[in-house]
């Protein structure tokens, strides 16, 4: 059967990894792999708690190395991305992808690349558009589907961003499925497909905390844009299904998610400029003060008037409020 069943949340993952757990029965012959987008910071302590509580699943923090059994659940550490191999779990410290780490792709792709038809692929609430790209992999390795409805999610952004750009086999509320996993795990999954070679070279990049330019330059075109993470020139990765982006050291962004780190950095980027802009002014108004030559006194002056022109001009753009959208 499909004993592979690799599942991605975000925003309001907490409540519905609980739910769709609690109907799952507890001889269902697959192993549960689990990526809930966490904090660095965070221990993962919420979750385990949540799911620790359906003891016959041995609900556990996945640790790099071990044999994986059906029937278990094994929760992505934060900070770590969770990989599938053939018999094993590999937890490694890789780059991130759409921000996240763990991330949902990585996980996802590396099921699809190396068990195939047998993989079951679930993506459920949460923002932005992490897990469409695994999604995809899943599905064109032969692999099976699953997206919670929209309508039913907390945060439909993430859901919606799969329906959008995949193919999925099942949509349904996480109340369907339970029973839908149930049936679909022992049922015969068929052959796999030939595992494309960009979903291969891209599970391998993952596996690795470093890649190489010739590696990524395979996989696209380079494009004039920076990644936000490491400086690095990024690839426009080939393909019609969903606009995504790779630099050379493993960080992965769809076009949604490079724009987001790119507002973040340039918000960064101003707070310093502003705090540098700050101290000029403060430092040139003291030396106009303490200088003994008025004709010094009156240019520090004129320099810090100035200064404080692009203070003004920095502030209007930090406090300039985001376009509200309008609902359609």
């Amino acid at each position: 059967g499909r004993d592979i069943i690799v599942i991605g949340a975000s925003a309001g993952g907490l409540e519905a990894l609980d739910s769709l757990v609690r109907q799952l029965r507890t001889d269902i012959p697959s192993a549960i792999f689990i990526v809930q987008h966490m904090a660095p910071e965070q221990t993962g302590s919420a979750l385990l708690n949540r799911l620790g509580k359906y003891t016959a699943f041995r609900c556990k923090l996945a640790v790099d190395g071990e044999k994986f059994q059906a029937g278990r659940i094994y929760i992505a550490s934060p900070d770590y991305h969770l990989l599938v191999k053939k018999e094993h779990l590999l937890v490694t410290k890789g780059a991130r992808e759409n921000r996240y780490r763990p991330g949902i792709d990585p996980l996802f792709r590396s099921a699809a690349s190396t068990h195939g038809a047998r993989v079951i692929g679930v993506l459920l609430t949460g923002n932005l558009d992490d897990g469409t790209a695994g999604l995809m992999a899943v599905k064109k390795c032969g692999g099976i589907t699953i997206v919670q409805d929209p309508k039913d999610a907390p945060y439909p952004e993430m859901p919606q961003s799969a329906l959008n750009n995949v193919e999925v086999d099942h949509c349904v509320p996480v109340s369907e499925m339970g029973s839908l996993l149930e049936k679909l795990a022992i049922e015969y999954p068929g052959k796999s497909k030939s595992i494309p070679k960009a979903i291969r070279t891209e599970a391998l990049i993952a596996e690795r905390v470093l890649s190489d330019v010739a590696q990524v330059s395979g996989l696209g075109e380079q494009v004039p844009y920076n990644c936000p993470n490491c400086g690095g020139v990024l690839w426009e990765l080939e393909g019609r299904d969903l606009v995504r982006y790779r630099c050379h050291t493993g960080h992965s962004f769809t076009a949604k998610s490079l724009l987001t780190s790119q507002s973040k950095r340039i918000e960064e980027t101003l707070w310093v400029a502003l705090r540098m802009f700050e101290e000029r002014k403060n430092l040139l108004n003291n030396m106009a003060k303490k200088d003994m030559y008025p004709s010094l006194k009156q240019s520090y002056s004129e320099q810090a008037r100035a200064t404080q022109v692009h203070i003004e001009r920095i502030r209007v753009m930090l406090l300039a409020k985001a376009p509200q959208h309008k609902e359609e």
